[in-house]
């Protein structure tokens, strides 16, 4: 029994991390219908910049992951938002092919870029400690310091997003442009403009959850693509558009995939690929399904 605790406690803990992945693409969806086929190269793109930065500061290692993310932030958000100004705005329409191919490309170039600045081997951003800091909770259970961390800003984050898009004007802008771009265009919003601040604030969030997916564990150059398959994976299963739908998905395939590992360790990712494909059969629109 203590063993099946602390299964579920650190799926759940590994399920923050993959929600924090999927959070800025579950808004892209959200009000763009946009899938971007570039964003864990943009996660793995924010890793890299966070471990150069942390170095370049000198600063304690407690504390340089820390003032990187501060600095990314800002950065995150204007690199998403002329992103979306300059090239993706001019692939938006009803056919969604123009935007997967421009981002499939962007994922090429970051992903060679990468490999030639840094080389293909791993690396991780020091954090004095923090990563190895562990709690014991009772029951033969101890989860790390970090990773519950990890959780709980995925769990804040999910929260100020919910509340941001249903209590706050340029919330309630985006919700519109998402529901009818044209009927929205004729009450005199910019639709350019709305989706460049919801990219922009899409790629904050891939500052975070870049720098603290390098605290957490190893990154490298190619790991792009598999962080993309966890972030879709938990954007679908929770429900495409649905930002507490998006951190119960990522929980769930977390823990699917600590069941699977503790079983045999060859099974944690298929048995997460596998829980992906029996949602899609039994329930294709998700936990928790966007409603207008």
């Amino acid at each position: 029994m203590a063993s099946l605790l602390d299964t579920i406690v650190q799926g759940i803990l590994l399920g923050g991390m993959y929600a924090l992945f999927a959070l800025g693409q579950s808004l892209l969806f959200g009000v763009m219908r946009l899938t971007n086929t570039a964003h864990g190269d943009f996660i793995v793109l924010g890793a890299f910049a966070a471990s150069s930065l942390a170095l370049a500061l000198g600063l304690p290692a407690q504390l340089a992951p820390w003032v990187a993310l501060l600095v990314l932030l800002p950065v995150g958000f204007a690199t998403g938002y002329g992103l979306q100004r300059v090239v993706l705005n001019g692939t938006l329409g009803k056919d969604p092919l123009p935007s997967l191919v421009v981002t499939f490309g962007l994922a090429i170039v970051i992903q060679n870029l990468l490999q030639q600045i840094y080389s293909a081997d791993p690396r991780s951003i020091q954090s004095g400690g923090l990563a190895t800091a562990s709690v014991r909770i009772g029951g033969g259970v101890t989860i790390g310091v970090l990773p519950a961390l990890i959780f709980l800003v995925a769990v804040g984050l999910t929260v100020l997003l919910q509340l941001f898009f249903d209590r706050t004007a340029l919330g309630r802008a985006f919700r519109a442009v998402s529901d009818d771009r044209e009927a929205a265009q004729l009450m005199g919003l910019d639709h350019r403009r709305v989706y460049s601040v919801a990219t922009g604030i899409a790629f904050a969030l891939v500052a975070v959850a870049g720098t603290l997916h390098g605290m957490r564990t190893t990154f490298a150059a190619a790991d792009g693509p598999s962080l993309l398959l966890y972030a879709f994976e938990a954007v679908i299963i929770g429900g495409m558009g649905s930002f507490y739908g998006t951190l119960a998905g990522g929980m769930l395939l977390g823990v699917t995939q600590d069941i699977g590992f503790r079983i045999d360790p060859g099974w944690g990712i298929w048995s997460g690929h596998v829980a992906f494909l029996v949602m899609l059969i039994f329930r294709p629109n998700g936990l928790f399904p966007r409603t207008r």
